[in-house]
């Protein structure tokens, strides 16, 4: 298992993994952006694999279902080029959200959850996968409240019907969690996630989330450890998968937020007994 977060990237290679290493980290976000030359990608990569980092994900963040052609056109486009860079840099998955059928690419939207939806998505992971072709990355969708896949099963319906073996899982559990239910029954959600998931999950995320005592409902994503996300079973689970697998931290304010993450992340791996 392997931890990561944001760093600024800069143009020296040997610097990025000497400021992933001042952190703690051994894993990390592709610092690279989809017009960077073949060269440059390839330093990158080799610094990250003699440094013993893991380039742990390629973000494609778009809306390839979008109702509006010329925005669908343009993600797909997108999440084609990241794919591409994912493929050079040897990071484990290029990742995106399905999108959205609303206004906001990564909102809700009354028809997200319908079948022609569930058709689109995978019409457009076939299309991005398909034009790329990799052969060592791979394609995920990160788990999302209102948009397909939003559980386990879902997730595994896409993928049957995707039919592509370079499609994977990108796992985000704080993104399940949309209701009571699920937010006092994570330990059980974690476990049918990688029960179900574990054998193609490429990374994961590590945020935490906060239910108020206001009404109706109100869910808050903090920081790991104000939260009642089950990090012990996160972890214990996670320690099961590939030694490589990357949990990489995001949405924090500071790097003295970053800095809190990791020191409690850290403190529970080490109630388990496990190396991070």
């Amino acid at each position: 298992m392997r931890i990561g977060g944001p760093v600024p990237a800069g143009t020296d290679p040997d610097e990025w993994v000497s400021v992933l290493g001042a952190k703690g980290y051994s894993a990390a976000y592709c610092p690279l952006g989809p017009g960077s030359d073949g060269d440059t990608r390839a330093r990158f990569r080799d610094a990250a694999r003699e440094g013993d980092v893991v380039m742990a994900e390629v973000g494609a963040w778009s809306n390839p279902i979008s109702r509006d052609p010329a925005e669908r056109r343009a993600a797909r486009r997108k999440c084609c080029e990241q794919l591409s860079l994912a493929e050079d840099v040897g990071a484990r998955c290029c990742v995106n959200i399905a999108g959205s059928r609303g206004r906001s690419w990564d909102g809700p939207d009354a028809d997200n959850l319908t079948d022609g939806t569930f058709r689109a998505i995978v019409e457009s992971v076939r299309e991005i996968i398909d034009e790329v072709n990799p052969a060592s990355t791979y394609y995920t969708l990160e788990t999302m409240p209102w948009i397909f896949p939003d559980s386990p099963d879902s997730y595994l319906e896409l993928m049957d019907a995707v039919d592509r073996d370079r499609f994977a899982v990108h796992l985000d559990p704080v993104n399940l969690i949309n209701s009571p239910r699920r937010y006092y029954g994570s330990s059980g959600l974690l476990q049918e996630c990688f029960e179900k998931l574990g054998s193609r999950v490429r990374s994961c995320h590590a945020k935490d989330i906060l239910l108020s005592e206001r009404l109706t409902v109100h869910l808050d994503e903090v920081r790991p450890g104000l939260g009642n996300l089950d990090y012990p079973t996160y972890l214990a689970q996670l320690s099961r998968l590939d030694t490589d697998t990357p949990l990489m931290m995001e949405h924090l304010s500071s790097q003295e937020e970053y800095s809190e993450a990791l020191a409690y992340i850290r403190s529970i791996a080490g109630e388990l007994g496990l190396e991070l």
